[in-house]
């Protein structure tokens, strides 16, 4: 039971090092009634629990197709955070040219990405 709470801090736990952030604007957050506190907790505990089950599915496809990703420093890695996938596609983008859907900007390592989260209805355009 000890070994199940302290693989917590791996997933769900690490996550709120994120309300520390200065990009998630925590001050600037004003709940007045508990109800309303305890339904923002809840709803961030989820998001992160789905955040968490996201990063862990990219690992194990990575792993499971010997497939890397870049890291911030553009070397190969199999255990990269979801943050920094998503950080890799800030440049990508969608337009639109003559009523047809066009995606810009996407890299090798992004089809790589998106057809390992099995997102290529979004991306992968044909």
């Amino acid at each position: 039971m000890l070994r199940r709470y302290k693989d917590q801090a791996r997933t769900v736990e690490r996550g709120f090092r994120f309300l520390k952030d200065p990009l998630f604007f925590a001050s600037s957050t004003f709940l007045k009634r508990a109800e309303r506190v305890m339904s923002l907790g809840m709803v961030m505990a989820v998001a992160l629990l789905i955040y968490a089950l996201g990063e862990w599915e990219l690992r194990r496809r990575l792993e499971e197709t010997g497939s890397s990703l870049p890291d911030q420093k553009g070397r190969p890695t199999a255990k990269p955070t979801l943050r920094w996938v998503f950080q890799l596609f800030i440049w990508v983008r969608l337009a639109l040219l003559e009523d047809r859907p066009l995606v810009l900007n996407l890299a090798p390592h992004h089809e790589t990405a998106v057809r390992l989260l099995g997102a290529q209805r979004y991306y992968l355009l044909e």
